[in-house]
């Protein structure tokens, strides 16, 4: 286990939570998974297995936010393929774990980060897409259950029409291009994008989930490539769903974060 992370997310001056960093093997890809994930249990041990068994030959590191459920043993992802595992042990939500994420890609140099949420609703044989649109020049590369190829399996009614009539038409008037599928985490990134100081993605001001409102629109204002491709994502066929985002209170705060990152609040350097 080491820290080093942190020596050099303080030089860069990135503002990165605290972490224990296990590096687990070499670096071995141009591009990097990473999935932020807290107490999924045998959900993301499961889709590690999927990505294990797909052999697509890219690193893949796990941001964990400090699970209690045993899910993130080192050994245990080193098992399953993992290349790293940083663990926070610092405040925030998901933007905390993907600023931790992000400047451990950076540092390691790495061209792209592909993030997929770690529920084990991704079907994560989409990956190889991110990975072509990457290479194609794409910058900002957004999954889309609902563009040609993609599908959404038992997605909640109330949540098909926040998306569709609230989230994406918003997001897109503030981006000036259009977007289907603004809430969904399964994304490319360029190293240009997170590298660019105009958008500067490791401020202590993304913390919950910041990050997913803002990092669409200010990619697509600063003139950088944004696409989406086709994914699969489905919801079990009964039971709890897998969220983190639970209550009217939680929701509201998704509205205010999208409504700040739509005026700009959340805005780098200067365009």
């Amino acid at each position: 286990m080491t820290n080093d992370l942190l020596v050099d997310a303080t030089t860069a001056g990135w503002a990165v939570p605290r972490a224990d960093v296990h590096v687990l093997r070499e670096r071995g890809s141009r591009y990097v998974v990473l999935i932020p994930v807290i107490n999924e249990g045998e959900r993301i041990l499961g889709q590690l297995r999927r990505i294990q068994d797909l052999g697509l030959g890219l690193d893949v590191v796990v941001a964990d936010g400090g699970s209690t459920d045993g899910s993130n043993d080192p050994e245990l992802m080193r098992d399953l393929g993992v290349r790293a595992l940083l663990v926070k042990r610092d405040s925030g939500k998901l933007s905390a774990q993907l600023r931790m994420g992000f400047a451990f890609a950076l540092t390691e140099g790495y061209d792209g980060v592909i993030t997929v949420d770690g529920n084990g609703k991704d079907g994560v044989d989409a990956i190889p897409r991110f990975v072509e649109a990457l290479d194609a020049g794409g910058d900002f590369v957004q999954g889309s259950r609902y563009v040609p190829g993609g599908a959404a399996i038992n997605t909640p009614r109330e949540r098909t029409l926040a998306i569709k009539l609230f989230h994406a038409p918003l997001t897109s008037v503030a981006a000036r291009r259009r977007y289907t599928d603004t809430t969904n985490g399964f994304r490319g990134h360029s190293r240009r994008l997170l590298s660019d100081p105009r958008v500067a993605p490791m401020r202590e001001v993304f913390d919950t989930y910041e990050l997913l409102a803002y990092l669409p629109i200010r990619a697509a204002r600063l003139g950088y490539r944004c696409e989406e491709v086709p994914v699969t994502r489905a919801y079990p066929d009964a039971g709890s769903v897998p969220t983190k985002i639970h209550g009217r209170r939680a929701q509201f705060e998704l509205v205010k974060i999208l409504w700040r990152a739509a005026r700009g609040r959340y805005d780098g350097g200067q365009e």
